[in-house]
This record gives structure tokens, C-alpha cells and sequence, in this order.
């Protein structure tokens, strides 16, 4: 779809800083209402029925405009998340420059920020985040292969999100390839570990949970375009047979353990891994372990 066929809207807001509900806990913060990489497998599409928006998920995109934070130190050593339910990087960014607002007004807050995107426009702002203490940015990246990414989403390539972690993690800002949501016999974790192993600080690993509206459009696309799938996802998802992610965790332990990368369960960001030797999160129960329902899957 072409940016000429979304509608796009001017709001006003009162404030743009949120109480999280996330796991993560402090602040949620979203730019904008609506996201427009269409994901196939996003539950934030959710959202739209508190919009008052009647078009199709990924077809409209609200544009927030707040007072300004008059008090950026309250909060200081807060987590702020930008990006749970849209993505702050969106193309449409570079036109309205919603997130760089956002990160000229916090810039001297002192706050965690947690940036959350499938964009490498977030490099335009590495003047800002150099300058911010505390600051993780991760990417959504589940798979190498760009038929498929573009079969999913209409987001970036998988290479240019790649290259921009490159530029952020040399820049000496804590950096997460965010394997999710991780498609049974079709993302390949052991290609992903390699390729990302010598600029990322984490690798977060979170299964597809099909729950929610998408779930009957993800079971047919695997239906049309991997029949001998089939079988798979029929025991993960409708008999919840466990035992693939079970194995794909013990094969991710082995590579750890082969590796020297810090294996680690249900786990925050908190400083820099060695160089080379990323630290590992499972998420592959977070249902269970986060109280949530697909809470990753929009970034």
C-alpha cells in the first residue's frame, strides 16, 4: 500500500506519557495511533476498536500531538518503551517527526529508554541517543529471508534493519535482535544467532502465539504456501503440543553453551554483553512467565 492510500490524521493528546501495563513496567509511549507496516501477526491490531477509526488495520495512521513535558526529571531512571502498540519509526516519521520531538523533550530526563522498531530511521537520531544515558533499541528481525518478510510485513528489508543495528551498536548503544514472532520450520534461530552475533547485545526469542484475530489468517497462508507444515502448527496450535519449542530451546542452549553466550530466563537489559557474545532471553512461554498475550509482536 502507498503512503498516498493510508489516511492520516492530526490528533491532539493531553499526554503523551502512559502508565505501562507491559511487564516492563513505567512508561509506554506511541507517537502515533495506527501502524502501517501491516503485520500479518500483529495483536495491536486490537487497538483500532478505540480509535473510531472503521478502516482496515494498516490502512490509517493517527499523528499525536501533546503539550510539551514540562517536567522531563520525573522521570528519571523510569522505563520508558516507545513503541508497544505502533511503531515510532514509521515512514511517515521522517515527515512528522513525532519521535524526535518525543527524544528532544526527554533527552536530559535520565530516563531507561527502550526504543522498539522494524526501522532504521532511528539512526537520523543518534545525536539524541548518544546523549541519553540509558537507551536499548531493538529491531524485530525473524527471519533472513526477504520473500517471506515481504510476505508478512511492509516494513524495511531484513538487511536494512541490519545495518542500522551495525550503526547503533557502534555507536555504543545497547542493541536487541528481537527474534519474534518465531514461525515454526520457517525461521531459522541458529542462521539468525549467526548473522547478528557481532552486533547485538541480546537476542530475545519469542513464539508465534497465535491468539486473537490474525490467528485464522496465518493458519491459511501456512495452508497456501507450506502444506507440509501443516501437520506442525495442527499439533502446536490445536492440540498445544509443546514439544517444538522444547527442542528448539534445547537446541539454542546447545549453541549458548557452544558459543559462550549467557543464556538467561524472563531478563531486562541492563549494561553491554562482551563483544561477539550476545546474551539470550527466552520468551517461548511468556504467556505463562509474562502474564501477556503476544505483547511483542507489534515492533
Amino acid at each position: 500500500m502507498s503512503e498516498k492510500e493510508i489516511l492520516i490524521r492530526d490528533v491532539e493528546t493531553k499526554n503523551i506519557m502512559t502508565k505501562s501495563t507491559l511487564p516492563v513496567g513505567g512508561y509506554s509511549v506511541n507517537p502515533y495511533v495506527g501502524c502501517t507496516h501491516g503485520c500479518k501477526y500483529c495483536y495491536a491490531s486490537f487497538m483500532k476498536r478505540f480509535t473510531g477509526h472503521t478502516e482496515e488495520w494498516g490502512t490509517f495512521l493517527d499523528v499525536k500531538h501533546w503539550p510539551e513535558i514540562r517536567n522531563p526529571q520525573k522521570y528519571r531512571g523510569q522505563r520508558v518503551v516507545i513503541g508497544s502498540v505502533t511503531d515510532g519509526y514509521l515512514p511517515q516519521e521522517e515527515t512528522y517527526r513525532r519521535t524526535r520531538s518525543l527524544l528532544e523533550q526527554l533527552k536530559d530526563s535520565g530516563a531507561k529508554l527502550m526504543i522498539c522498531t522494524k526501522s532504521d530511521l532511528v539512526v537520523r537520531d543518534l545525536d539524541l541517543l548518544t546523549r541519553m544515558p540509558d537507551v536499548t533499541v531493538s529491531w524485530s528481525i525473524n527471519t533472513l529471508d526477504e520473500d517471506f518478510k515481504n510476505e508478512m510485513d511492509k516494513a524495511v528489508s531484513i538487511g536494512r534493519r541490519l545495518a542500522a543495528m551495525q550503526k547503533v551498536y557502534e555507536a555504543g548503544i545497547r542493541t536487541v535482535c528481537f527474534t519474534a514472532p518465531i514461525f515454526p520450520g520457517i525461521t531459522d534461530v541458529p542462521a539468525i544467532l549467526g548473522r547478528v552475533r557481532n552486533q547485538c547485545d541480546f537476542v530475545w526469542l519469542e513464539n508465534l502465539n497465535l491468539r486473537g484475530p490474525f490467528k485464522a489468517e496465518i493458519l491459511t497462508y501456512i495452508r497456501q504456501k507450506h502444506p507440509e507444515l501443516v501437520p506442525l502448527y495442527d499439533a502446536i496450535y490445536q492440540k498445544r503440543d509443546r514439544s517444538y519449542w522444547q527442542a528448539l530451546e534445547g537446541e539454542v542452549r546447545r549453541i549458548a553453551a557452544e558459543n559462550g553466550f549467557p543464556y538467561l530466563d524472563n531478563y531486562l537489559p541492563d549494561g553491554r554483553s562482551a563483544p561477539g557474545k550476545p546474551a539470550i532471553i527466552n520468551y517461548f512461554y511468556h504467556e505463562e512467565v509474562r502474564g501477556s498475550e503476544n505483547q511483542g509482536y507489534r515492533a
